[in-house]
This record gives structure tokens, C-alpha cells and sequence, in this order.
């Protein structure tokens, strides 16, 4: 089983980060984004868009029962593009 990266927490086999911004627009975009760097790398979180600006992001890979390097890598990108 990999590391949890710094910012996230493992719950139930997933590596689960909440971010939040300052309008549900800017939210909503940073779910595209996500959405674009998932079909690049192949690895496709579960993400969640709520009221007022905050992203839920769930990753496992489910092939490996749990998380793997694919979601460690995941997080990273996730992270970087949420700055």
C-alpha cells in the first residue's frame, strides 16, 4: 500500500481530499481540469461538486483493491492543480 500524500486521507481503500474555493464557478472548473488530467495519465477519480465552491475527491484503483502508485501520482497532479 503506497504513502498518503500530505493533504489527503485514507478512508475506506481511497486516498480522499476535500478542496474548497471561493465561487462554485471556480469550482467547477477545477472538476475540468481534474477531469482532463484523468483522461491524460488514464486514472479517473470520483469527484464531487457542491455548494458554495467545494470539490470532493475520491482515488483508488479498484483493479488493485486500494490504492497504488497510479493514485499517489493522481494526487499529485490533483494538488498541483489546485494551486
Amino acid at each position: 500500500m503506497a504513502d498518503t500524500p500530505p493533504g489527503w486521507h485514507l478512508v475506506d481503500g481511497a486516498f480522499v481530499r476535500e478542496f474548497r474555493f471561493p465561487s462554485y464557478a471556480q469550482a467547477a472548473e477545477f472538476v475540468a481540469r481534474i477531469g482532463r488530467i484523468a483522461d491524460e495519465v488514464d486514472h479517473h477519480p470520483e469527484v464531487s461538486l457542491q455548494y458554495p465552491g467545494v470539490v470532493s475527491v475520491h482515488t483508488t484503483s479498484h483493479d488493485a483493491g486500494g490504492v497504488t502508485s497510479r493514485d499517489v501520482r493522481l494526487t499529485a497532479l490533483v494538488d498541483a492543480l489546485a494551486v
